[in-house]
């Protein structure tokens, strides 16, 4: 029970839907303010009122307590709401029925489910059934309710009441639940009033205000169950929005042959197409056709079926895109040949569509290019870099179904969202094969690599929940016999059980037992369109981290416009330069060191040439060696092992010999370089003070490569980081030691030299700090976010985010994972602080970010706003990083023109 009147209230809580517009979205949520909308500009909705999203919030805050006044406020409306419709809610003649749905801002299918046909009971259904002549819909609409009601509000689970339809229509011999005549819809209404009081313990409520009140109550309650904490944190949606609560006259789809529900597009939401996209059912009501209870059909067979409504509706979704400037995702009813429209929002799209859609909207006039830019989410564009099937495989499919949403997935079989979640998180590749997805299935969904069903159609909640991620989608596939228990699934006679690999193609709805060989995505003329809009747009340069040749081309494919990152060490790695490597760490002399630098320093250089050959024109920015020298040698732990492996040969009479000489000398050696915690330790710049000579190969390697490059008329743009700087003196000699060096190889080929840049890495509190006296020896300024953040909040990545990161991500301790999206009041204040006071003392100072936050919008809307020249990411984000530059300029210049 909600206990009632403590919160104070500051404002209305309800609304008649008549009385919003879409302007209110964040009081009336998405829903509600689309409704409203749609009243305002004259197209036919039932009618309502809506519980504002401030009542959640504030119900929520107290802990489910109720804001004074709001049941009383609820009443008045529900008695206005009677008043207008000439009905009563439950009365015996000319009832009120009644939907009530959650409507948070931002749509969200780990949300409450709908629930329909409030208001019937014994004493309505007999009016209902008078008043429609129809007694089997009357019956229909109270199992339903009873349904609805049971699992959402009072916690029945749902498979009591699916087991005992599934057994009546067995008994009598009927697939589809249109097969049940008036008098098993009685019976069925007898059994689930049994079963909810079997799992509830006592009778469900009869007075439908009651109900209402408890409706609603669940409707607040489902903004914090984990389904929806999930899809909040997977799409960095703030906790604090709230839902609101929509109750809306029912209109019904089940009341016969001339009526039906659906749900329909504007336009393609897999590819964008201008076309129509849409499913709808006769004689039934709105979850069967998402829920995937009935095959619903395609919704060109509605103008056979239903001509008029069909006009009117294809009608109303030009008229309503062309109002809201933006494909819409509509839900309808036809009630004995009237159209009720009950919702409209933006529709979910992929990456792909949602370029498409914003590009041809752009060229129809509809909106113009800035807007467009704001339509598409940056993080989208990550979906267009997904691998898709070879076209010229030659494999037969195992079955097909519906493609549902585009890509190719390839993973171990699971069969519930827990195991996938578990084995997802865990780094496996897994597809999530179901029945049909529900919302409690979210979080399994996020970690597969695709999701396969037997049941539901193009805009079931697998295909839209899949085609918003970006997951790849087959739905459908009617032809799975799935077995829940033994955990296996059946097409014709093959069987495939959990842990047996399939590939699925959610580009043509195609199922494969196997795994089949992925391809690299194909850039688009949408992608290269709408991303060079967002070139003229934004301030932010946007560079690449690249350790390679390849990878260095790629990300100027991408649209990187160089490199801000090159991790030098990670050329070492290599098996062919590895025991070079080693060699020069363990040499007992500076004359052994110099051998092995002599020998590191050509395979540098053809590393330095292949990225200076692929970024000609652009900059390069070259971080010395970072690392302490120990990560490149063996585990202590392990050489420790082989050591007392061979000392006990030894022991029993076998010879160890030199073998064991050799181990003990490389423990040794081992044991001196390790460091209790070296990322605090001998690395970075301090290892380069310590051993010079490193540092001086490594700019020999760039000087050699760059005089290269120029000689076969190319343009090589050398920036030179130091890392872990955290004292200017540091980074003063550092400079002299590059300056030698780099005079050093210029002189002796190159009279008049080439120009080139030294630089830090802002990666410690106290570098941001003292940025005013660093700026005296540096040209440039990259701030290594990633190991700034481990710095100036006390917490080792690796370590917390396999551990209590997550806990305090669940209980609201930190917003955002500090490593994925920048802390924007702690590291985010140092970055500024570095870049006023490196300005102070070097106005013009070039600055830029390498960390992995330079690929992550909220961050870079953070960088924009500190005023940095440009970011730096990995390859594959930097498409994301141009659009999110873009956005940052957009959003500013929106703030501004809100500002009074």
């Amino acid at each position: 029970m909600t206990s009632q009147a403590t919160t104070p209230r500051t404002d209305r809580l309800v609304y008649d839907l008549a009385e919003g517009s879409a302007e209110m979205k964040p009081l009336l949520g998405g829903k509600g303010a689309g409704v409203a909308e749609m009243i305002r500009i004259g197209v036919p909705v039932p009618d309502g009122f809506t519980v504002t999203t401030q009542a959640c919030v504030a119900a929520m805050e107290a802990g489910g307590t109720w804001p004074e006044g709001l049941w009383e406020e609820i009443l008045e409306h529900l008695d206005a709401f009677e008043r207008r419709t000439g009905r009563r809610l439950g009365a015996a003649e000319r009832p009120l029925l009644v939907s009530v749905r959650s409507g948070a801002v931002v749509s969200m299918p780990g949300m409450m489910d709908t629930i329909l046909n409030l208001g019937i009971s014994d004493d309505s259904v007999a009016g209902l059934a008078e008043e429609s002549g129809n007694p089997r819909f009357a019956w229909d609409c109270y199992r339903r309710f009873l349904q609805m009601y049971g699992e959402v509000v009072e916690g029945v689970p749902a498979h009591a009441f699916a087991d005992e339809i599934a057994a009546l229509k067995g008994r009598r011999g009927v697939r589809e639940d249109t097969g049940l005549t008036v008098d098993d819809l009685r019976e069925l209404v007898t059994t689930f009033r049994a079963v909810a009081r079997h799992h509830t313990g006592e009778e469900l409520p009869t007075d439908p205000r009651e109900q209402l009140r408890r409706a609603v109550q669940a409707v607040f309650a489902s903004w914090d169950t984990p389904r929806a904490g999930v899809y909040r944190r997977a799409h960095d949606i703030p906790d604090d929005l709230g839902t609101a609560v929509n109750v809306m006259q029912m209109v019904f789809g089940n009341r016969g042959e001339g009526s039906a529900t659906g749900v329909c597009f504007t336009r393609n939401p897999s590819t964008g197409a201008k076309e129509l996209y849409g499913e709808f059912l006769v004689n039934a009501q709105g979850e069967d056709v998402v829920a995937g209870i009935r095959t619903p059909r395609p919704l060109d067979e509605m103008e056979r079926v239903l001509p008029d409504a069909y006009r009117e509706l294809l009608d109303t979704m030009q008229r309503l895109e062309q109002h809201y400037g933006d494909m819409q995702d509509i839900e309808f009813t036809v009630d004995d040949g009237t159209l009720y429209l009950l919702q409209t929002r933006t529709g979910k799209r992929t990456a792909a569509a949602a370029l498409k859609v914003a590009r041809d909207l752009v060229a129809e006039g509809v909106i113009d290019r800035e807007a467009a830019l704001r339509r598409i989410e940056p993080a989208q564009l990550d979906q267009l870099l997904h691998p898709g099937l070879d076209p010229e495989h030659g494999q037969e499919p195992l079955t097909r179904g519906l493609n549902a949403s585009p890509g190719a997935g390839v993973g171990a079989l699971v069969f519930d969202a827990d195991t996938a979640a578990a084995r997802g998180e865990a780094g496996e590749a897994v597809v999530l094969v179901r029945w049909e997805t529900t919302p409690d299935d979210i979080h399994g969904v996020i970690a597969a690599q695709g999701v396969l069903t037997a049941h539901g159609g193009m805009t079931s909640h697998a295909a839209v929940v899949a085609r918003g991620m970006g997951k790849p989608c087959v739905a459908g596939a009617g032809d799975l016999r799935i077995d829940a228990e033994a955990r296996t699934f059946t097409v014709g006679d093959t069987v495939l059980s959990e842990d047996d690999t399939v590939t699925i193609d959610g580009s043509n709805g195609e199922v494969y037992a196997g795994a089949l060989a992925l391809v690299p995505p194909q850039i688009t003329d949408d992608f290269r369109e709408v991303l060079s809009w967002a070139d003229d747009v934004r301030r932010l340069g946007v560079r690449a981290n690249a350790d390679t040749g390849a990878d260095a081309a790629k990300a100027l494919e991408l649209g990187a416009e160089g490199i801000g990152l090159c991790r030098t060490e990670h050329m070492f790695m290599a098996a062919d330069r590895l025991p070079v490597v080693q060699a020069m760490i363990l040499a007992e002399s500076p004359d052994e060191r110099a051998t092995a630098l002599e020998r590191l320093l050509p395979m540098q250089q053809a590393d330095f040439e292949e990225i200076f050959a692929a970024m000609s024109g652009l900059p390069v920015t070259i971080r010395l060696i970072d690392p302490p020298l120990h990560e490149f040698l063996p585990d202590l732990v392990e050489q420790s092992v082989l050591v007392q492996r061979l000392e006990d040969a030894g022991t029993a009479g076998h010879s160890a010999g030199q073998e064991l000489d050799d181990a003990r000398a490389l423990l040794a050696h081992v044991k001196r370089l390790s460091e209790t915690n070296p990322m605090l330790g001998t690395r970075g710049v301090r290892l380069a003070l310590l051993y010079p000579e490193i540092a001086q190969m490594q700019v020999r390697a760039v000087a050699r490569a760059a005089r290269a490059v120029r000689a076969r008329g190319l343009d090589p743009r050398v920036e030179i980081m130091v890392p872990l700087v955290g004292f200017a003196e540091e980074l003063r000699r550092m400079r002299d030691v590059v300056e030698e060096t780099w005079s050093d190889e210029m002189a002796q080929e190159v009279p008049d030299g080439l120009p080139y840049a030294v630089g830090t890495m802002i990666e410690l509190p106290r570098a941001a700090l003292v940025a005013d006296r660093i700026a005296e020896h540096a040209d440039f300024f990259s701030f290594g976010t990633n190991d700034l953040t481990q710095t100036a909040v006390g917490i080792s990545r690796d370590d917390a985010e396999g551990s209590f990161l997550q806990a305090y991500l669940d209980g609201g301790v930190v917003p955002a994972n500090p490593f994925a999206s920048i802390d924007r009041d702690g590291v985010g204040e140092l970055v500024r602080i570095g870049v006023r006071k490196g300005r102070d003392t070097t106005p013009g100072l070039k600055t830029g970010v390498c960390g992995e936050h330079g690929g992550d919008p909220a961050s870079i809307a953070l960088f924009h706003e500190i005023g940095l020249d440009y970011v730096s990411c990995s390859p594959y984000r930097v498409p994301i990083a141009r659009l999110a530059a873009a956005r940052a300029v957009l959003d500013d210049a929106e703030r501004s023109q809100r500002r009074p």
